[in-house]
């Protein structure tokens, strides 16, 4: 499952990592762009056509997990070295907007989201001082 992929058209290996970060990439921004959606229906159409995320939420903010999870191999996280700026955006992101609708919204299924966003935030944290250790 971590092993390089061949590509057909030119025989260079291809990781699994970069398709999982280009996922993680896409589901981000599906979800500002749902985020932003309620608001900018209603401004322009006067009406509010999409409430506020809620359960999908939870599902975005899982993928980072999942992706650190899948990575937790000193190889394959060092590979992610260049990643880890946007994937600390994203979980943080994630875990603001959650935290805020939970706790002012009473809004009980973004608690996943806050847990997601704390979890691999941890993760990362972790991740970065077991890499250090395995430098020294």
């Amino acid at each position: 499952m971590t092993e390089p992929r061949q590509t057909r058209a030119a025989g260079e290996t291809v990781s699994w990592l970069s398709y999982g970060i280009a996922g993680v990439k896409v589901v981000f921004i599906l979800a500002v762009f749902r985020l932003l959606a309620g608001p900018f229906t209603e401004d322009i159409l006067g009406e509010e056509l999409l409430p506020m995320p809620t359960w999908e939420w939870s599902m975005c903010s899982v993928t980072p997990v999942v992706l650190l999870w899948l990575a937790r191999r000193p190889a394959d996280w060092g590979a992610l070295s260049g990643e880890r700026m946007f994937l600390r955006i994203a979980l943080t992101f994630y875990l603001l907007y959650a935290l805020a609708f939970a706790l002012f919204q009473g809004e009980w299924t973004l608690w996943l989201g806050v847990a997601a966003g704390l979890g691999g935030l941890a993760g990362i944290q972790y991740l970065d001082r077991r890499e250090s250790v395995h430098d020294h």
